[in-house]
């Protein structure tokens, strides 16, 4: 998965341990911007966690393609990693079909592609 630079660097550590393959964008020398992050997780086959609802306006509005999305809304820092976790666990099936979720603390929307 590809974490965006405005989720919790501290999560990398945290779900590398749990067995997922993580890059951070915050480790990138600059911010390519949306697009460009977009892409490259398209490019690399990695779902896509982010804060920002830009992505799925790029993914449903724009049609730009990706290998599914999650985004956060209203977690704890602390929170973050085993909620990611959980979420790539729960919703593997439906994030390799090209889901967007919005996952909240007490609710999970998902968006399948074409929905």
């Amino acid at each position: 998965m590809l974490l965006d630079s405005c989720v919790w660097g501290g999560a990398v550590a945290a779900l590398a341990d749990l067995g997922h393959d993580v890059v951070w964008s915050g480790t990138w020398p600059s911010d390519p911007g949306d697009i460009a992050i977009l892409a490259a997780a398209h490019d690399a086959d990695r779902i896509l966690v982010t804060l920002d609802k830009d992505f799925g306006e790029l993914a449903i509005l724009k049609g730009q393609p990706h290998a599914g999305i999650i985004r956060l809304a209203g977690f704890r820092v602390g929170d973050m990693a085993d909620a990611i976790h959980r979420l790539a666990t729960v919703y593997e099936n439906d994030l390799r079909a090209g889901a967007i979720l919005t996952v909240e603390p007490d609710r999970v929307r998902v968006r399948m592609p074409g929905g």
